[in-house]
C-alpha cells in the first residue's frame, strides 16, 4: 500500500501475524501439598490479560476507522453502508482499512516525526494500531493462540511485559532500517512470543519430555514465518527485532528451578542428592548475558535513532532481510507526488508519477482529503 502527498511520500510497512506451534509438555510436575512458594512455580493462571489485548487491539481499529471517515475524506470507498466506518479502495489499501495518513494520524511508527518530532510514543503506538481488517484478523487469532498459553503457565506479568517489550524492540530495529515509510502491527510482539517459547525451551531443557521434537518444531514455524518478511510490503524488520528481543526476554523472564529444588520443598520425604540452588548454573549464566545484551542493544539503538542513523548505510546488504527483489515484484520505494491547484471547490491535480489528472469538486478541502486523493490518482 501505497500513501502520497504534494509533498512527501509514505509506505505501509504491514507486519504479518506468526502461526502459533503447539506447546512442549513437561515432564510430570510433583503433586504433593506443601509449600507455597514451590506449588506457585507450576500453577496455571487464569489469563486475562491477553484477551485484554485482543479487545484493546480491536478497539484501536475501530476508533481509526471512525477517524478515518472514507465518504468525508475520498471520492470512492468500499461498504459505503457502514458509513464512516467504510474502508478505502483496494488500490489504495488491499487489508481492507484505513488510508495511510489516517494511520500516521493515529500513531503509526514513522521514522521523520519520532527523529524530529520528539514522538518516540510512536516506537509503543504503532503496535496496537493494524492496516485492514484481514491483518488485525490474522494477528489477534495469533496472538489468542500463542498468548493465552504462555500467560496460563507464567502469569500476566511476564508475559504482559515480554509482549510490550518485545513490540517496542521490534519499532526500533524497524525505524533503524525502514526510514521511507510508516509500519504499524502487533507483530513484532508476536513474534516476541515466539522468541520467547524458543529461550524458554532452551533454559528450561531438562524439565521437558519432548524437547527434541518440541524444538525442531518451533524452529521450522519461526524460519517460515521470518521467510514470509522477505515480501513487499512486509516489516521484516520489526519481526527480527520483536524476536531477538523475545528470545533474550525469555531467558530472564520464562525461567523456571530444578525439579530437584522443587520436590525437596513440597515433599519432605524426598530422597535424593541435596539440591541448595534453585537454579542451574547455565540458567543464571543465560540470564545475565542476556539482560546484559538486551540493555546494551536497547541503548545503541535509541542512540542511533536519535540522532537521526539509518543502518542501511552502514549494512549494503541488511534490506535483504526485509524484502528480497525478483521478476514478480520490486522493493525499491517509489515517491509518488502530486501537482495541486485550487479554485474555490474544484481542486485540480496531477500526478507527477504517470501524469494522470482529474478534478475534483469538494465543499471542504483539507490536508488530510488532498494526500489520499493523490494516493488515488497515482496507484
Amino acid at each position: 500500500m501505497r500513501r502520497a502527498s504534494s509533498s512527501s511520500a509514505a509506505q505501509i510497512e504491514v507486519k504479518v501475524h506468526p502461526e502459533s506451534p503447539a506447546p512442549a509438555t513437561t515432564s510430570s510436575a510433583p503433586r504433593a501439598v506443601g509449600s507455597d512458594e514451590a506449588l506457585r512455580v507450576f500453577r496455571r493462571w487464569v489469563p486475562w490479560l491477553v484477551p485484554s489485548f485482543v479487545v484493546a487491539n480491536i478497539a484501536f481499529f475501530v476508533v481509526t476507522m471512525y477517524v478515518n471517515n472514507c465518504p468525508k475524506n475520498s471520492t470512492s470507498c468500499i461498504a459505503r453502508f457502514l458509513g464512516r466506518f467504510s474502508f478505502q479502495t483496494l488500490k489504495e489499501n488491499p487489508l481492507l482499512g484505513p488510508s495511510s495518513s489516517t494511520l500516521q494520524k493515529m500513531g503509526a511508527l514513522e521514522v521523520e516525526k519520532v527523529v524530529h518530532g520528539h514522538q518516540a510514543w510512536r516506537l509503543i503506538s504503532c503496535i496496537w494500531l493494524h492496516a485492514g481488517v484481514f491483518h488485525i484478523l490474522a494477528n489477534m487469532l495469533s496472538l489468542v493462540f500463542i498468548g493465552i498459553r504462555l500467560e496460563q503457565e507464567f502469569g500476566f506479568v511476564r508475559i504482559g511485559l515480554l509482549y510490550i517489550i518485545s513490540g517496542f524492540g521490534g519499532s526500533l530495529l524497524s525505524a533503524l532500517f525502514i526510514q521511507s515509510r510508516i509500519s504499524v502491527g502487533a507483530s513484532g510482539a508476536l513474534f516476541g512470543l515466539l522468541g520467547g517459547m524458543l529461550s524458554e525451551l532452551i533454559t528450561n531443557w531438562t524439565i521437558y519430555a519432548n524437547k527434541l521434537a518440541a524444538l525442531l518444531t518451533l524452529l521450522f514455524i519461526i524460519i517460515i514465518n521470518l521467510a514470509v518478511g522477505i515480501l513487499p510490503h512486509v516489516d521484516n524488520f520489526a519481526h527480527i527485532g520483536g524476536f531477538l528481543s523475545g528470545f533474550l526476554l525469555g531467558f530472564v523472564f520464562l525461567i523456571r528451578p530444578q525439579f530437584g529444588w522443587v520436590n525437596q520443598r513440597i515433599s519432605p520425604g524426598y530422597i535424593a542428592i541435596t539440591v541448595k540452588s534453585k537454579h542451574k548454573t547455565y540458567q543464571y549464566v543465560l540470564l545475565v548475558l542476556s539482560l546484559t545484551l538486551l540493555i546494551a542493544g536497547f541503548t545503541a539503538g535509541l542512540i542511533f535513532l536519535l540522532r537521526g542513523v539509518n543502518l542501511n548505510d552502514r549494512c549494503s546488504w541488511c534490506h535483504y532481510l526485509s524484502c528480497v527483489p525478483t521478476s514478480k515484484w520490486n522493493c525499491k520505494t517509489e515517491q509518488v507526488l502530486c501537482q495541486s491547484s485550487q479554485m474555490g471547490n474544484q481542486l485540480n491535480m496531477t500526478c507527477l508519477g504517470n501524469g494522470r489528472s482529474n478534478i475534483y469538486m469538494l465543499s471542504d478541502i483539507n490536508d488530510s482529503q488532498v494526500q489520499q486523493l493523490c494516493s488515488q490518482l497515482c496507484n
